[in-house]
């Protein structure tokens, strides 16, 4: 489910957190699964997952058909902010294209990520 910016509001920040088990994961365009979070004031307003398969698709398709399955899901959920353990300069490069400031080096729970991330 998309967000719309009206109803996440104008003072959130959406983070896109790579998800494994609860924690943030490793390699961005290796995700299995995504957490979608509004944050507003620090705190996460929502909260949705999204099993994105990019485990799978990241062979399957081009370098560049890839990339841009992955920037139709940024921009189809108004991410500000992607959290992650690893993500290689060419998808750097692309989120930076975009606008969408890159967490690297990111562990742990992935609510706390998501939160910090905002901050």
């Amino acid at each position: 489910m998309a967000h719309s910016e009206d109803s996440i509001g104008e003072d959130s920040i959406v983070v896109a957190v790579n998800l494994a088990d609860g924690l943030v994961g490793g390699g961005w365009g290796r995700a299995c699964a995504v957490a979608v979070a509004s944050v507003v004031g620090g705190r996460i307003a929502s909260w949705e997952e999204y099993e994105v398969g990019w485990d799978q698709s990241h062979d399957e398709d081009s370098h560049g058909g890839h990339h841009a399955r992955i920037a139709r899901f940024l921009r189809d959920h108004n991410i500000n902010v992607v959290v992650t353990g690893h993500m290689g300069p060419p998808m750097r490069q692309m989120l930076a294209d975009l606008d969408v400031t890159v967490v690297l080096g990111a562990a742990g729970p992935a609510r706390a990520a998501a939160e910090a991330a905002a901050a």
